[in-house]
């Protein structure tokens, strides 16, 4: 009966030492199996191999089972960025520097170049002409370089006290005789008054004896005209000795014209200011002159009320 006990004893050891076996060899087997399917898992713990209670084993068969089972995301693929192109910056081509042209400045050519000076030519043979006019007489007013009509009136009143053309242009044979002429006398040698030449068709001022200043003037062209009265006249300029009896300051507007600034010295007939005074007698019968020459007779005073006025 003992024997019996002892042999079921033993048999009972032996079925637990298979039972042990055999969870150890599933144990290996699974643990096996779970390091093939997550073997790039290192979190996993070494400890779940050998050792383990049979519990654990069926917990780390479960485990191995879910794991087995879990299906493995991989992981998005990552495309590659292509780095934008870069695009060069145009070469910049500097422009050729260009030289500006060399400025050459030419001088204007000179008026007198031909001998001839005229009415609207400027430069140095122009002031020349009217520094030389002036030194000897013959007013034109400031010379500023430029031929205008004081100028041309000037030039007028020298070739008619010289005896050449009558036409107001520096020409060759005039600038020849400037060159050479004086101071125009007058006849009378002592005093302060006026002259009027009508052969010459000229206007001497003349103070202490001595022709101050010579003037363009145009007197009575000899013709018969209607006068204010209504009859016949002849414009004439009659000569004498006279005396400045009456003046306007300004302009009087007469039945035959305007008179600038009159200074009457026979009845109607006085020496004024026009805008019109040519080579020739062309007046009724007063001696007309430059508005710029009557002004310097008043503002000189050379020509007051009083003043002796000689016609021949």
């Amino acid at each position: 009966m003992s024997d019996h006990l002892n042999t079921q004893r033993d048999d009972m050891r032996l079925f637990r030492s298979c039972r042990r076996v055999t969870a150890v060899l599933m144990v290996a087997v699974l643990a096996a199996g779970a390091g093939a399917a997550c073997a790039d898992e290192s979190e996993l713990p070494a400890a779940r191999s050998a050792g383990t209670t049979s519990t654990t084993a069926a917990a780390a068969g479960e485990g191995a089972d879910e794991r087995a089972s879990t299906t493995t995301t991989a992981a998005p693929t990552t495309t590659a960025t292509t780095a934008p192109t870069t695009t060069e910056a145009p070469t910049t081509t500097a422009p050729p520097t260009t030289v500006p042209p060399t400025t050459t400045t030419t001088a204007p050519p000179d008026p007198g170049a031909d001998g001839t000076l005229e009415l609207n030519d400027t430069g140095e043979s122009v002031s020349r002409l009217q520094q030389r006019l002036s030194d000897i007489g013959y007013w034109l007013g400031e010379g500023d370089g430029s031929y205008g009509q004081l100028t041309r009136q000037a030039v007028m009143a020298f070739q008619k006290a010289e005896g050449l053309s009558r036409d107001g242009v520096a020409g060759p044979q005039t600038q020849q005789r400037l060159a050479t002429a004086s101071r125009p006398a007058a006849r009378t040698t002592s005093g302060n008054l006026l002259e009027i030449d009508l052969r010459r068709q000229i206007l001497f001022v003349i103070q202490n004896g001595q022709v101050q200043w010579v003037f363009n003037t145009s007197t009575g062209n000899s013709e018969t005209y209607t006068s204010s009265t209504g009859g016949s006249a002849v414009a004439a300029t009659p000569p004498g000795t006279f005396t400045i009896n009456r003046e306007i300051d300004g302009v009087r507007h007469a039945p035959l014209g305007d008179l600038y600034r009159p200074k009457y010295f026979n009845g109607g007939i006085a020496v004024h200011g026009s805008g019109s005074i040519p080579a020739t007698p062309a007046s009724h019968g007063c001696a007309r002159v430059t508005n710029a020459a009557m002004d310097l007779l008043w503002g000189s005073g050379v020509a007051p009320i009083g003043t002796t006025v000689v016609v021949y």
